[in-house]
Parts: structure tokens; sequence; C-alpha cells
């Protein structure tokens, strides 16, 4: 038996609720795992929202991609995995539980220098950031400039940009520039005239932009930049995209799955080393993952949030 948290219905955060569901025995290929932690991402709320369509047959919407733990069973064909492994998880859905019966090819180790909290927040902040960088083709000696760099991609975005010998230039408010300077980007401050500012830090142009941000205000100085638009790279603003001609990743596609797939063991790697270093923000106890989601769509501090079961 799991306690799982469910959207019962579309709309708010009002929605979830915590039911007792059983999991069933691993099959082949399948693992059981003891969630310890669990990340937040903007797509969990955004699945009960009505964003994505209002379909009751598609009721309870189960919640969560990503999380870390301990496997407790493990059915056939999925060596080397074993009882007592301590894993990161890409579940797909149903992360946010107690305990999650999820496929082997979606488990990877856990490195030991990574705490609970940092591991379950790795791959879906970690994928969006690295699928933005190959699909702008970012590669050493580029400058790059990523709009909402302290955010929870933004930071994994600078980081991976530095990982490949590129600039950095960090569009973040100034509380956060001391930050930016520690992972090795430029920071620059938001708002009218960031071209001018940009320009100053990088006189020679920037080659690409990735943006994390969405806004009307934001897409129109990340097209003033000067990049050309198949190295502009938004996460959100998929309307712009279509309209303007420029890049837009998220939307289910192979492309995308492939790409997000073929870098986890990456960022793992990446995070075991000390070449990236997830930030994490405010614990809270997965019965109040609704005070979770409330604190998610409103501004809040750095870090990515995270459940406690």
């Amino acid at each position: 038996m799991s306690r799982t948290v469910v959207a019962t219905a579309y709309g708010g955060p009002e929605v979830l609720e915590v039911i007792d569901q059983d999991v069933p025995p691993p099959g082949p290929g399948e693992v059981v795992v003891e969630m310890r932690a669990i990340g937040v991402n903007p797509i969990d709320y955004k699945l009960y929202s009505g964003a994505f369509g209002t379909d009751p047959a598609a009721l309870p919407v189960r919640l969560g991609t990503e999380g870390a733990g301990v496997v407790l069973g493990v059915g056939a064909g999925t060596d080397p995995i074993r009882v007592g492994d301590e894993v990161i998880v890409y579940a797909g859905e149903g992360a946010y539980s107690d305990v999650v019966l999820a496929e082997a090819d979606a488990v990877l180790p856990k490195p030991d220098s990574m705490s609970w909290e940092s591991a379950a927040c790795l791959l879906s902040s970690g994928g969006t950031a690295y699928e933005a960088l190959e699909v702008a083709g970012v590669v050493e000696g580029d400058t790059v400039v990523i709009q909402g760099a302290a955010g929870g991609v933004g930071e994994l975005a600078v980081q991976l940009v530095v990982g490949r010998g590129a600039v950095a230039i960090g569009v973040a408010w100034p509380v956060h520039h001391d930050f930016l300077r520690t992972l090795g980007a430029v920071p620059v401050l938001p708002g009218p005239d960031l071209a001018a500012r940009i320009r100053e830090v990088a006189p020679d142009g920037v080659d690409a932009v990735v943006d994390t941000v969405g806004t009307d205000e934001v897409i129109d100085q990340s097209l003033a930049l000067g990049a050309e638009r198949d190295r502009i790279v938004t996460t959100i603003a998929f309307a712009r995209a279509a309209r303007d001609g420029f890049a837009a990743i998220g939307g289910p596609n192979e492309d995308s799955a492939r790409i997000r797939r073929e870098a986890r063991p990456l960022l793992v790697d990446m995070a075991a080393h000390g070449g990236l270093d997830v930030v994490v923000g405010t614990r809270f106890p997965l019965a109040d993952a609704a005070e979770a989601h409330r604190t998610l769509q409103q501004p809040h501090a750095r870090g990515k949030l995270v459940l406690l079961p």
C-alpha cells in the first residue's frame, strides 16, 4: 500500500487528495522503489489545471515525474539493479507516492555524493536544460544568454553552458547575481534596455538564447539580441515560437524523448563528479503537495521544491 497524491478533478491545488493505493509486485523489467524525496515541477500542476484539456476519463490524474529512493523489489531482467540500491527514478507519472512501481530503464544509481533531495530534482529540469542546449547547438566558444538564469532550469542551463566551454550570460535580478557568478555566469539585470546591457558584456554579440521565462517582453528582448532564430529556444512560449519562427521544447515528440533519455546518465555523472549542482529550496511533507503547488505558482525563494514522504 502506498500513499499517493492525485488530482480528482480539474482546477487548482484544492483538487489534490492523498489516497491509499495498492502497489503490485514488480513484473519483468520493473522495480519497486520506496521514495525518499520527490521533485516538484511546473508540469505537475499544469496536468490538472486544464492547460492540456479536461478529459474526465483521464481522472484521477497521477502526479509527479521524478524522485529518488531505495529499491524494495525487482522483477526478472532488471540486472544489475538489486534490492537495497539507492536510485534516482524518472517515473513519467505517479512519483508523488510513498512507493513507486517503475520501469527498470527509468532508474539510475544515485551517486553517494548527492543528497536525496538533489537527486530527486535533477532529471526533469536537467533534461530540459540539456535539450535546450542541444536544440540551440551550443558548442565551445559560444556566447549564450539564459533568460531566467536563477530558476530551476536556468541555473542548470548555466552550468551546462559553462561545462561546454561556452560563455553563459545569466539574466536575473540582482539578488541572484552573486549566486550566478559562483556558477561561472556573467550576470545581467533584466528589464528595458537589456540588449544594451548585454552588448556591454558581449560586444561581439551572442550566438544563442535559452528562454525559461516566456513573457512577451522577454521574448521580444531575446529576438532583439541578434542570434539566429534556430538558435533561440524557449521552454514556455510555444505560441510565440510558432508565430516568430524560433524553437520551443517540452512537447511530446520522439526527438525530445530521445535527447532527454540520452541526457539522464550524463547529468547524473556530472552531478556525481561536481560538475552540476542542484539547488534545493523548500521541503514539504507529501501530504502538503497542494501547498507546494501554491508556492510553485508564486514568486518564491531560489531552489527546487521537494516533497518528502
